[in-house]
């Protein structure tokens, strides 16, 4: 009896020391697959597709004619030259904005110039239920919104201590939630129908840390996040056709930026909303995912943020400025 018990203890035993042994020699077959896959990837995919990327110029285009775009902030600066620049393209245009007569004049300028019809709302677009409503509206009396650029931002710009908390709640209630309640409200059409196209505007304040940004500069990184995590959920649908584009442009004149400093003014100019506005078309029209405007800033931001020391980046900060400065005194004028 005893004797059986031992022998069936010292089986038991071994087979328990080989299924652990069988457990990590399959880990350890499973790890050296994840190394090959790695450098397979490092050395035949990586520059396979970097090259591909460099001779890949000339992207297809999409024509956005009859397409339903709706665009948020068409009151005026990039957001009306948006609308005027889809209208003239072919598309019927939606335009959003809280100020009813700068929208309304947007509207009526491209009804009158003989494009396809543009309609306007006033919408507040950190308003859930305001922007659920009109999506509704929409949808029933215009139809499937096909792109939507979230373009509507306010950029308050002083020191994160003068900053009130109501005018840190409001900037990421426009910037940051009204993103969320479009894409709530015309997504979930677009996957349904597996056909979308969403443009969102950050901001290079949405890759760097900049002085007298600092809630304006969580609120366009917390775009940058939005928008790489809906790519990849959407990424992963099998066909999906539904397709993302976030832009990131340096200070642009449109009257946001009222007292700015910059080292050299004359190398790294205010972007012209003109361009801007050419630059989003361009993007959104050619299926880019992400776009630095201008080019060559959008490389040196990319540099100082991954690759540069602690030290060079302090550098470029301190003697190649390009910094928004208080506007405390300008509104109290």
């Amino acid at each position: 009896m005893w004797f059986t018990s031992d022998k069936f203890l010292r089986t038991h035993c071994f087979l328990t020391v080989f299924s652990h042994d069988m457990a990590t020699i399959e880990e350890i077959l499973h790890s050296a697959k994840g190394v090959i896959h790695a450098l397979f990837f490092l050395f035949i995919l990586l520059p396979y597709f970097i090259i591909e990327a460099i001779f890949s110029s000339n992207p297809q285009r999409k024509s956005v004619e009859g397409q339903l775009v709706l665009i948020t902030g068409t009151g005026h600066g990039i957001g009306k030259l948006l609308a005027f620049k889809y209208a003239k393209a072919g598309a019927r245009v939606i335009g959003w904005d809280v100020n009813e007569k700068l929208n309304n004049e947007t509207i009526q300028t491209i009804n009158s110039s003989g494009y396809t019809t543009a309609y306007g709302f006033k919408v507040d677009v950190s308003n859930r239920q305001e922007v659920m409503d009109t999506a509704k509206k929409i949808q029933q009396d215009i139809g499937d919104v096909t792109i939507l650029i979230n373009n509507a931002g306010i950029m308050p710009h002083h020191s994160f201590l003068d900053h009130t908390e109501q005018e840190i709640r409001r900037i990421m209630d426009i910037n940051v939630m009204g993103n969320f309640w479009t894409l709530q409200a015309f997504l979930p059409k677009m996957k349904e129908n597996n056909n979308g196209h969403i443009v969102s505007l950050s901001s290079m304040a949405g890759y760097v840390g900049l002085i007298n940004l600092v809630p304006y500069n969580a609120s366009k990184f917390a775009v940058r996040g939005l928008m790489e995590g809906l790519y990849e959920e959407f990424r992963r649908h099998p066909n999906n056709n539904v397709n993302f584009t976030t832009v990131y442009p340096f200070m642009t004149d449109t009257g946001l930026c009222k007292n700015y400093d910059i080292t050299y003014e004359l190398l790294f100019p205010l972007l012209k909303p003109a361009f801007v506005a050419d630059a989003i078309f361009e993007a959104q029209s050619t299926n880019r995912r992400n776009v630095l405007l201008p080019a060559d800033i959008g490389l040196a931001v990319k540099l100082k943020t991954r690759f540069l020391p602690q030290k060079a980046c302090n550098y470029i900060s301190d003697n190649f400025r390009a910094d928004l400065l208080s506007d405390i005194h300008l509104n109290n004028t």
